[in-house]
């Protein structure tokens, strides 16, 4: 299709490039190691005087390249990208959705250029585990409110470990923190941005120091900022005979301000008995401030034109305390304790108006919501068999939650032909607790020099419950063992080639909020606009999965890869959307069977590998091809609702040689097109293009200034979605203008 053709040629360029590349690269690293090799043990470690100068050229370039630490993603068994402190600071970036979205299999839902949920594999929001130093994160914690400077690495977790919770049925995405401080560090940086004409500011700040045998890090962060952003939505309804039964048109503008403030102390103790104790902890608030407006033409709703005016207020804080103990036999017992607590609270006024502007009807609704959270866990490992590297443990949570919600409207009827409205007062309270426990066992066996072996076991159960005093009590209770098998084989014949595979059993839990059978009312009642409430029969989702993937290494730091993948998931949930009440409710259910596959390409090198005399550039490239269909829904296109059809990312970095700045940017494509998420229902998306570019000017190694555009294309983002039964059909779609962001970011270290 011509719409692909474009992101389709840049994201296999490299592979092409590569193609010839590989086989020359390997001829030549082959002919290098047998040279090395029939070289005395001396010659290999210095560089011999007598030797003439092409055979001395020759013998450096073998030591400088033969000089690597431990790849975690090339030599661990379990399939993972890990992506380091040093390439997350690399490319500037100010939050981590920006280092995740140029990952292969990764993609960022919601309108382009504005964030959203992290997804693998293409899936939608839930499927991916989101964790935070191995354990899943908290209610109400963003990944937003950890600055980058702060993370000793992502790992992107393709297949699941036993140690790690198997809600995982795309992948799992853990952010590791620092804890070790290597050197001390005082940086300060200061920021400002415009989106749309709107303003805003960001100031962070850290300091780390070694004190002994204790190592600190205290790091803030403060950002604050206005924004304006129009949408439009065109609704058209017809008649089972195709006549027209509804034509209207709905301008909106969302216009606001908010202000963030972050604080993260970490400390490290290294205690005389060879005992590492770790403290870290976050607060994080917010407050926003924020106004909608709706106005309607053409066949109107029950309101012409409203106005939503929220206040909303969040405050978080999480402790977590890891102590590792060493044990005789080189075991070792490591222990994690760790405490949460959030509230938000938010008021509401919503102003409804007829078609001469006057007023119908005033709601005053306000909210709170706190959460306390505790969680425990541990692992021990011991040598008890020779090349076998054995650990058990266990990990659990705690979390409840307390909610208030109360609603007050005052009705007016201005008009003789204004509708009636029926008031809905409402002072709702519900309480919810959730339980997790989980056991594991896992064995990670060298059964030679070029093949090892991943096998593990866990078991997790989930004890849900609640209570209000607007519905019954409500008890879920589910449990399931994943036993989880990988395996990596070097290639005997070559040392950069190697093989993976994976057999793996997750799931995925149904949330809180899906459970509890609370309604949701919508202002304007429809198929396309439903209430919403959950369902209390919800089971969790099953999968087993097989995951494959052929590695190439290059020799200087440069890789190449093909993975593909496959789910089958069963009590697959979708969204049931009926009126069998008169009023139209949406609700999740469990229905069928679904089964997902995709293939996954990535490559990575520096151009100065292809051509010796090129510029200092570093190429990227990936591209994600992603299927599915679900038993329960007929086709065409019956796919995983919010899937990712195909994602590809293609960058570059570009160090001047004459000049202390680099060059850089990233180009990501994510497709859309038609699902089919029930026999009524359906939706489209377009395709999505984001461009963003920054250059890094380095005044001195202290002092840099960072000056990027974010969303350069501002694509306009548009959807639909339709429903369509025997009655007729209402198709609504909606379009967002996007805007250009301009940052600018001065860095300086004392």
């Amino acid at each position: 299709m011509p719409i692909l053709s474009s992101p389709f040629r840049l994201a296999l360029l490299p592979f092409s490039l590569l193609l010839a590349y590989g086989s020359s690269t390997h001829a030549q690293q082959a002919t290098k190691e047998d040279a090395v090799e029939a070289l005395p043990k001396q010659t290999k470690q210095t560089k011999p005087a007598n030797l003439a100068k092409p055979a001395a050229d020759k013998l450096q370039k073998v030591e400088i390249s033969g000089a690597k630490g431990y790849d975690e993603r090339r030599q661990d068994t379990a399939s993972k990208i890990v992506v380091t402190q040093e390439e997350i600071v690399r490319y500037g970036d100010t939050n981590i959705g920006d280092v995740l979205k140029r990952l292969p299999g990764v993609t960022i839902g919601g309108v382009q250029g504005r964030g959203g949920s992290i997804r693998m594999r293409g899936l939608g929001a839930g499927y991916t585990q989101i964790m935070l130093n191995g354990e899943p994160s908290p209610p109400g914690f963003s990944l937003d409110s950890i600055s980058p400077d702060n993370i000793e690495r992502i790992e992107v977790i393709r297949s699941a470990t036993a140690e790690l919770s198997t809600q995982s049925i795309a992948g799992a995405i853990n952010i590791v923190l620092k804890k070790a401080i290597v050197t001390a560090q005082r940086e300060l940086k200061v920021g400002m941005q415009e989106e749309g004409g709107k303003y805003g500011a960001n100031v962070s700040l850290q300091f780390s120091d070694k004190l002994g045998r204790m190592s600190y890090s205290i790091s803030g962060n403060l950002n604050s900022g206005k924004y304006e952003r129009p949408s439009s939505s065109d609704e058209i309804g017809k008649g089972a005979n195709g006549t027209p039964t509804l034509d209207r048109h709905t301008d909106s503008k969302d216009w606001g301000t908010f202000t963030g403030l972050g604080f993260s102390p970490r400390v490290n103790w290294n205690l005389e008995n060879g005992d590492t104790v770790t403290s870290q902890s976050f607060v994080h608030a917010n407050r926003f401030s924020g106004f909608n407006q709706q106005v309607s033409s053409g066949d109107l709703p029950l309101y012409a034109s409203d106005l939503t005016q929220i206040e909303s207020e969040f405050a978080m804080i999480r402790s977590n305390l890891n102590w590792i103990r060493k044990l005789a036999d080189s075991a070792k017992l490591d222990v994690k304790l760790g405490v949460s607590y959030n509230k938000r609270s938010s008021d509401v006024g919503y102003q409804g108006y007829n078609a001469k502007h006057l007023q119908t009807l005033d709601r005053k609704a306000s909210s709170g919501a706190s959460d306390q959270g505790f969680t425990w866990g541990g692992k021990y490992t011991a040598p008890f068999v020779t090349d076998h590297s054995i650990a058990a443990g266990w990990d659990g949570a705690l979390s409840k939650r307390n909610e208030n919600r109360t609603q007050h409207d005052q009705v007016f009827k201005p008009e003789v032909n204004d509708p009636v409205i029926n008031p809905i007062n409402l002072d709702e309270t519900f309480d919810a607790e959730v339980v997790r426990l989980a056991l594991f066992v896992q064995d990670e066996w060298n059964v030679s020099k070029n093949w090892s072996i991943y096998a593990g076991l866990r078991w997790e159960g989930l004890d849900t419950s609640s209570k209000g005093n607007s519905y019954a009590e409500v008890n879920n209770k589910s449990s399931v063992w994943s036993p989880i098998l990988q395996t990596l084989w070097k290639l005997p014949d070559s040392k950069n080639d190697q093989v993976r595979l994976g057999l793996t059993r997750t799931y995925k839990a149904p949330d809180t909020g899906s459970l509890i059978p609370r309604r949701f009312i919508s202002n304007d009642n429809k198929a396309t606009s439903p209430d919403r409430m959950g369902n209390p029969n919800l089971k969790p989702e099953l999968a087993w999965g097989l995951d494959a993937a052929f590695e190439h290494y290059l020799t200087d730091g440069g890789m190449l890869s093909a993975s593909v993948f496959m789910r089958r998931i069963e009590d697959i949930t979708r969204t049931d959307i009926s009126d069998a009440t008169g009023v139209w409710i949406a609700m999740p259910i469990n229905d069928g069977i679904a089964t997902t596959r995709g293939i996954e390409l990535e490559a990575k090198f520096p151009l100065r590998s292809i051509m010796s005399d090129a510029p200092a550039i570093d190429f990227r490239s990936n591209l994600s091809f992603n299927w599915s269909n679900l038993s329960s829904v007929p086709g065409p296109n019956n796919r995983l609702d919010s899937q990712t059809p195909i994602s590809a990312n293609v960058g570059i970095d570009y160090k001047l040689d004459q000049l202390p700045l680099t060059l850089g940017g990233n180009y990501s494509f994510q497709n859309g097109g038609p699902v089919r998420i029930s026999v009524e229902q359906s939706a489209y998306s377009i395709p999505k293009r984001v461009l963003d570019l920054y250059a890094l000017w380095k005044f001195d190694p202290k002092t840099n200034l960072r000056v990027s555009l974010g969303n350069v294309l501002h694509q306009d983002n548009i959807s639909a979605t339709t429903y369509v039964d025997a009655k007729g059909s209402l198709m609504r779609t909606t379009t967002t203008p996007t805007t250009v962001a301009v940052r600018a970011m001065l860095e300086h270290k004392f």
